[in-house]
């Protein structure tokens, strides 16, 4: 999963320059391009992660996850092949059927036996997390060195390594184990309120690639230096989120995962808004930091909290609100840019996240009391 995360990061950071470099249409034009171009492929396979779920909780996660990272590596082939905007939009869209790898190894840690699920999810998320960190920085600086369509291919031939190292790595069967006992045991509102809470938590993450060519210029970077200066404020994201996925765990422990995720998901939405205020680069970079601190521990401890007692279904509609996070993250941010100052976009997505704590509230309180009558 580390690997895997690496190439799409590594490739993602310099998506939107290169949608710029070879657009041919006015600025607004070509915003609206972007956030379609990078969030397409999120769109697809919110729709296509419940299905393979489905499959996967049925057959073998393993082969299942190696036939995604092996067509995977294909679309990012046709990507460094796309010459014009609606080739490279066809060929994210392709991505997104090819389904997501990450749905697989989650219904495999939900499954293991005698596995500490809390820690297995978070170390799967901190491997993904991980790989989000050390890919900007190095995509960034390889395709403003190389090139972006090498960076594209770069990307495709690592995740062939990830289906080698699965093939290799991980036992035959894995994650088939009790497949059928532990389905069906968590309720349509249960696994409800967690896809909210992702979706909101994940969108607050994934937003700010798609509107840094905008952003950072008024934060006195030059415009020259945007795409190194993009790679290294998304490595300062990454290792934040990586930092917090670790310490998921331990914080569930502490103070409990639902109380966790509520002070979590309020301070986060708080500092998103802050941002809308700050001043320069360095000011902007602490509060992103401390944002995705928050934020990052949401939903290792959301899905661990469902994920052994959930069927593959269930599984891949959790994992399709993240991933369906990384289309509208990117879709409203440059959407709302096209009418809207830097700033109304902090401030939406922060409001957005106050307004599901009281949500959350309700949900956890109903749910405890009914655990109570039980008793």
């Amino acid at each position: 999963m580390f690997v895997g995360s690496f190439a799409w990061s590594f490739v993602f950071v310099s998506l939107p320059f290169y949608i710029h470099r070879i657009s041919t249409l006015d600025e607004v034009s070509t915003l609206r391009w972007t956030g379609w171009i990078l969030g397409v492929s999120s769109l697809v396979t919110v729709v296509t992660a419940p299905l393979s779920g489905r499959l996967a909780g049925r057959g073998d996660p393993k082969a299942f996850y190696m036939l995604v990272q092996l067509l995977q590596g294909v679309g990012f082939l046709l990507m460094a092949l796309a010459r014009t905007l609606p080739q490279m939009l066809g060929a994210r869209v392709l991505l997104g059927l090819m389904g997501a790898s990450s749905t697989f190894a989650f219904i495999m840690a939900g499954r293991r036996a005698g596995g500490d699920v809390r820690r297995d999810v978070s170390a799967i998320q901190s491997g993904m997390t991980l790989g989000q960190v050390l890919g900007p920085p190095l995509g960034a600086v390889f395709a403003s060195r190389v090139g972006f369509q090498e960076s594209f291919i770069l990307g495709g031939v690592l995740l062939w390594g990830c289906c080698v190292l699965v093939g290799f790595g991980v036992p035959e069967g894995a994650g088939r184990a009790a497949a059928e006992t532990r389905a069906g045991r968590t309720s349509i509102a249960e696994v409800a309120t967690v896809c909210l809470l992702v979706l909101v938590a994940s969108t607050q993450i994934f937003f700010l690639t798609a509107i840094l060519p905008q952003v950072l210029p008024p934060l006195g970077v030059p415009p020259d230096d945007t795409l190194e200066v993009g790679g290294l404020v998304i490595f300062v994201t990454g290792l934040a989120a990586a930092l917090g996925s670790v310490l998921a765990p331990r914080l569930g422990e502490l103070v409990g995962d639902r109380r966790a995720i509520v002070w979590f998901l309020g301070a986060s939405s708080l500092l998103l808004a802050a941002q809308a205020a700050a001043p320069e680069l360095w000011t902007f970079g602490i509060l992103r930091f401390l944002q995705v601190l928050c934020i990052a521990p949401i939903f290792p401890l959301s899905v661990a909290a469902i994920a052994q007692r959930s069927s593959g279904t269930a599984i891949g509609f959790v994992n399709s609100s993240r991933i369906g996070a990384a289309f509208l993250g990117p879709v409203v941010a440059t959407t709302l840019l096209t009418v809207a100052p830097v700033w109304a976009v902090y401030v939406t997505l922060g409001a957005v996240g106050l307004a599901v704590v009281p949500v959350l509230l309700r949900a956890f309180g109903g749910r405890s009391a009914a655990g109570a009558a039980r008793a």
